[in-house]
């Protein structure tokens, strides 16, 4: 494992006087160097002007800083190659800009075998991510079956004067007609009531797969990863997207657009689990925790989870149950 050179310089304060490793997150992540190759690393989009743009309440912008907070005082219990990349930010309003600096940021890493794991930000980061990841495929990009897939209560689709947080699989849409490539699109916990029929209707038109939040809460145990699993055999590659207002309110209260229903987190991190465990997931991103609108650090915590679930992985330990 991977950890600095000082011991008592790891862990927590309250880890003081244990006779065991009590190594956290912030023991292992290492700033991002220009010689690094493979691993992971985390990649902070400090933007909420899209949000802004969509009408929502801005504040998403300080996500970044909160989740990599957080996500440093979790324990690591194997090895672990976590880099931090940094932030993109967005500061002038200019958000094109600012997603085509995200998107160079996730194709150098892409580049190096980094796989990114990207830490928003308003949902406009989505099309930062996937440019990003057309870059790093260039002319390949028609060829290669990626799979799109996004936890999210809404499909961000909308057709509007200029991009925002409500618009960035629309705007993939039109990057894969653009490109000649093929736009595979599952959207996983729509809900009937924070979609116009305007969107259900396009979502349509543009051949999206989409999963209702009543149908997922529903479902057997075990079904969303049986037919996940189905999507994953037919493609080569997939892109991860979680909107955390996919998760009911009390789960996740610090969103711009809180969900009254919702999926539970034991199903998104079952979708989490699936793709990683398909060996195809290349860039994932964790949108629209707002810490000025968050419980406790409710969702915060969440992201946090999410992220190291993406960056590191659980399942090091075993209790042997049932």
């Amino acid at each position: 494992m991977s950890v600095q050179h000082d011991a008592p310089s790891a862990g927590l304060p309250g880890d003081r006087g244990e006779d065991g490793p009590v190594f956290r997150v912030k023991d292992v992540l290492r700033p991002l160097k220009e010689e690094t190759r493979g691993g992971a690393a985390i990649l902070g989009f400090a933007c909420d002007e899209g949000v802004r743009r969509n009408y929502g309440r801005v504040g998403a912008a300080r996500g970044p800083a909160v989740i990599r907070s957080l996500l440093e005082r979790l324990p690591v219990h194997g090895p672990a190659e976590l880099h931090d990349a940094g932030d993109v930010a967005c500061r002038d309003g200019d958000l094109d800009a600012a997603q085509e600096r995200l998107a160079d940021a996730v194709a150098s890493l892409l580049g190096k075998g980094i796989r990114p794991v990207v830490l928003g930000g308003g949902h406009e980061i989505a099309y930062g991510s996937f440019l990003g990841l057309a870059k790093h495929l260039g002319d390949n990009l028609a060829s290669t079956r990626v799979l799109v897939v996004n936890l999210d209560a809404h499909f961000d689709l909308r057709l509007a004067p200029v991009p925002n947080s409500g618009t960035p699989f629309r705007q993939i849409a039109e990057l894969c007609a653009a490109r000649n490539a093929s736009f595979n699109y599952l959207c996983i916990g729509i809900s009937e009531l924070a979609n116009t029929t305007a969107l259900f209707e396009r979502a349509a038109r543009l051949g999206a797969e989409y999963w209702l939040d009543e149908e997922v809460r529903k479902a057997a145990p075990g079904a969303v990863r049986r037919a996940l699993a189905q999507r994953l055999d037919a493609v080569d590659r997939v892109y991860l997207s979680i909107d955390l207002d996919v998760l009911p309110a009390a789960t996740a209260p610090g969103v711009s657009a809180p969900a009254a229903c919702g999926i539970g987190l034991d199903v998104v991190e079952d979708v989490i689990d699936a793709v990683k465990a398909s060996g195809k997931l290349i860039v994932a991103d964790i949108a629209e925790l707002n810490p000025d609108l968050d419980c406790d650090d409710r969702t915060g915590r969440v992201a946090a989870r999410l992220a190291y679930r993406l960056a590191i992985g659980l399942g090091k330990r075993s209790s042997g149950f049932p």
